[in-house]
């Protein structure tokens, strides 16, 4: 288990934009788990929204890059989007929860590498999509 020092060794977003907590698995065969706490307290949700606090979608696709980063990213570099393909959401996520991430290369083209990204709550998946990531 790598804790959020070792995420931020890795990628270059703070909060309150960084959105993982920890990885948990990084694997031989191109893929990393990692996941993101979130509590009523989280600063999104005093806008999103007020008295029924909601996940947005758009921040679960982000972590799943964030997590893809993390097992691509090399030093000095910025991640990028370069694509999203396929981004479908299923649950709504509401805190407190364990929002994980599930990310695996499927693909690489010159410098831009296509993943397959999961995020799930207890099992359920929440949102998946394909992405395209690259670096500056």
């Amino acid at each position: 288990m790598k804790d959020k020092e070792y995420v931020k060794s890795k990628i270059p977003h703070r909060d309150p934009f960084l959105l993982v907590d920890c990885v948990t698995l990084i694997g031989d065969s191109g893929e990393i788990k990692a996941y993101r706490d979130l509590s009523e307290e989280d600063p999104i949700f005093r806008g999103h929204f007020p008295g029924n606090p909601v996940y947005p979608g758009v921040l679960m696709i982000e972590g799943l890059a964030q997590t893809a980063g993390i097992l691509l990213l090399e030093p000095k570099k910025t991640p990028l989007f370069a694509g999203i393909e396929h981004a479908r959401f299923k649950e709504i996520v509401r805190p407190p929860c364990r929002l994980e991430y599930n990310v695996r290369v499927i693909g690489k083209k010159m410098n831009i590498v296509k993943v397959e990204g999961i995020a799930h709550v207890e099992g359920k998946i929440c949102a998946r999509a394909t992405l395209l990531v690259s670096s500056l």
